[in-house]
């Protein structure tokens, strides 16, 4: 998501690293043997461009403007661990400069008439909905396959992502573009990830690392007399208007590809969809948003299936979460032994529970 404007949806979702984890146990074919050492020699660059936070707050040939986001992100790391009680460890105490806007490119892929991802599993971590690339170029000759094969692609940039603590993560300087509200939200994000992920559940995984995003940053902004600014709550507000507009669309195409069409009709009407989609949008922007939108290049870009599928992954279960940490009185320690339990569950067992939960938000 360039895709500016999707960040939050998929940014902390995208693991490059997947793949290469998997590799370390089955490797097979020339194409996944090039495409594994890809990964192993992106992720061996930015380990290699790591150097701790703590030296570059003491070097006076560091700019003071890069030292100043620095000390807030390592305040954010100790309040984290001392009052959410997320892992405790070196991830985020290092900083690395990836001289890039983005650390890596993620494609998606669906049929031609499917708002379903092409998956990609591996041992360890399961399936993913992506396959990610360190480089743009390697991203795009990916995409050109597969559109050659009849695919939807979209090809998403990414600012940060999370390896589950199997490396100590640093602070990107890509990640310090964000806004100070935003960097803090994705650092408690990032290490929720740290602290339970379950495999082939990302709407659980995503809905948890996002409640506890939200509640963090809410205690963060409490114990330093802060309230999000207007601007963030402008943005927020835009942000869930903009997402219930797409996942509105997805429906609508799902439904349209399950009838019974000629393929020329169903492409017909696949583009009338999305013609309908930047209409609402305008609809929205005027209406509501002054005239202005931050989804606008987004909106004006060629949609397809799968450009929509980020969206709705961080938002579905959060209400579930957010009534387990009121039965458990805030109390972090125990919320996580919850949300633990949760996970163990057969995924059609762990699905009803969720839904109960959110019912009774």
């Amino acid at each position: 998501m360039t895709y500016r404007i999707a960040h939050s949806f998929v940014d902390t979702i995208c693991r490059p690293w997947v793949p290469l984890l998997a590799a370390l146990l089955l490797l097979g074919g020339c194409g996944t043997l090039d495409y594994y050492g890809h990964l192993a020699r992106g992720q061996l660059q930015l380990l290699q461009a790591r150097q701790p936070v703590a030296a570059l707050l003491h070097d006076p040939q560091v700019d003071p403007g890069l030292q100043q986001r620095l000390i807030l992100t390592q305040q954010v790391r100790d309040f984290a661990s001392a009052e959410l009680d997320l892992p405790d460890n070196r991830s985020y105490r290092l900083y690395a400069d990836i001289q890039r806007p983005f650390v890596v490119w993620n494609l998606f892929a669906t049929a031609e008439f499917s708002v379903q991802p092409e998956l990609h599993c591996f041992p360890i971590a399961g399936c993913v909905a992506y396959r990610g690339y360190y480089s743009l170029g390697r991203g795009r000759g990916a995409a050109a396959l597969l559109k050659q094969r009849g695919f939807d692609t979209y090809l998403a940039g990414v600012e940060a992502y999370s390896t589950l603590g199997w490396f100590d993560d640093p602070i990107l300087s890509s990640m310090l573009r964000w806004s100070d509200e935003r960097l803090v939200a994705v650092i408690f994000h990032e290490l929720a990830h740290q602290q339970l992920y379950v495999a082939d559940d990302t709407a659980f995984n995503e809905s948890f690392a996002t409640f506890v995003e939200r509640e963090g940053l809410r205690q963060w902004q409490q114990a330093r007399g802060l309230g999000l600014s207007a601007g963030g709550r402008r943005e927020a507000r835009q942000h869930e208007q903009f997402i219930a507009l797409v996942l509105a669309s997805r429906a609508r195409l799902k439904q349209l590809y399950a009838r019974d069409l000629t393929t020329d009709a169903t492409r017909v009407a696949k583009q009338a969809e999305f013609e309908r989609l930047r209409q609402e949008y305008r609809a929205l922007r005027e209406r509501e948003w002054g005239g202005r939108g931050r989804y606008d290049a987004w909106v004006a870009a060629p949609l397809n299936n799968a450009k929509l599928l980020p969206f709705g992954l961080y938002h579905k279960w959060v209400p579930a979460f957010a009534t387990i940490f009121a039965e458990v009185g805030g109390d972090w320690s125990r919320f996580y032994r919850r949300a633990a339990v949760l996970g163990k569950l057969p995924a059609g067992d762990r699905t009803a529970a969720l839904q109960a939960l959110a019912k009774a938000r």
